[in-house]
């Protein structure tokens, strides 16, 4: 669903993109995930996520700042889209690859899941949302059901060739089959942090909350859909592990190869991590 420059996280390695994009759920959107600085001194109070219900809106203080974690509402939308449109669309593997540019598809896209009540923003003292996780529900679709075709319906071109990219991998993979033990599954979506507010630690009290909200509601599997290398080894840190996995240069429209972004971005991965048991298909 993208994440956001990750290069501050590791000083001293050159080779990490200004940008990390996680492209979720098919049907939603791109995705920014985990553009925290420090994140390895993070991870055990990411994964250690007590069992007991949240509040609404939890508060967290540093040193520098302090903020909230708040449930996203429809009223988010146009604050929310200026900060996508200023840290996160400009800068995903795909997007850039494209030139993109403005494309009201794809904001539209992006928004799509705020309806289904489980994402979630960081808010500063002065009411600015300095971060966002954006999450859907997934339910198992009906026997027999054909995914629709999202690409069929897009008129902005370049969109529409990751569009294509995404009915493809629906059609190719169904991650319920995997858990035959659950109808419906927590889908990440876009996880993203003003650059400014960097290094104090709101990604991953974003995202502890979301595993809160699935526990809440015994969700027992989270999905995500990584375009960007960096991205996906994050997800990985964090107890994810890949169960889906398409080489841009396996993906063909007439026999053409249409994604090229840069190396290391070279395939979309889909991961998942479950978060109590739940009954998977037979390996």
């Amino acid at each position: 669903m993208e994440i956001e420059n990750i290069s501050q996280m590791l000083q001293n390695s050159r080779t990490f993109a200004k940008n990390d994009a996680i492209i979720m759920e098919p049907r939603y959107t791109l995705s920014d995930l985990y553009p925290i600085a420090r994140l390895s001194q993070k991870m055990d109070s990411v994964l250690n996520v007590s069992s007991a219900p949240a509040a609404a809106v939890t508060q967290a203080k540093t040193d520098e700042t302090s903020y909230t974690v708040e449930l996203v509402t429809q009223d988010d939308s146009e604050a929310l889209l200026e900060m996508l449109k200023t840290f996160f669309f400009k800068d995903e593997p795909l997007n850039n690859f494209l030139n993109l540019g403005e494309c009201k598809e794809l904001e539209e896209y992006s928004l799509k899941c705020i309806k289904d009540g489980c994402s979630f923003k960081a808010v500063a003292k002065n009411g600015e949302i300095i971060g966002v996780f954006l999450n859907a529900i997934m339910h198992r679709p009906a026997d027999g059901a054909v995914p629709e075709a999202s690409a069929d319906s897009c008129e902005h071109p370049k969109f529409k060739k990751i569009l294509q990219l995404m009915d493809y991998i629906e059609r190719d993979f169904n991650v319920f089959d995997l858990y035959p033990g659950t109808d419906a599954i927590l889908d990440g979506k876009i996880l993203s942090v003003n650059t400014n507010y960097r290094g104090l630690g709101i990604a991953g009290r974003l995202t502890e909350r979301t595993l809160e909200y699935m526990r809440e509601h015994q969700i027992p599997v989270m999905n995500v859909m990584c375009s960007s290398h960096y991205s996906a080894r994050v997800m990985e840190k964090l107890g994810f592990h890949e169960v889906y996995r398409l080489n841009y240069s396996d993906f063909k429209i007439n026999d053409e190869v249409v994604l090229k972004p840069e190396p290391p971005h070279v395939a979309t991965r889909i991961l998942v991590k479950e978060i109590c048991d739940v009954a998977k298909a037979k390996q």
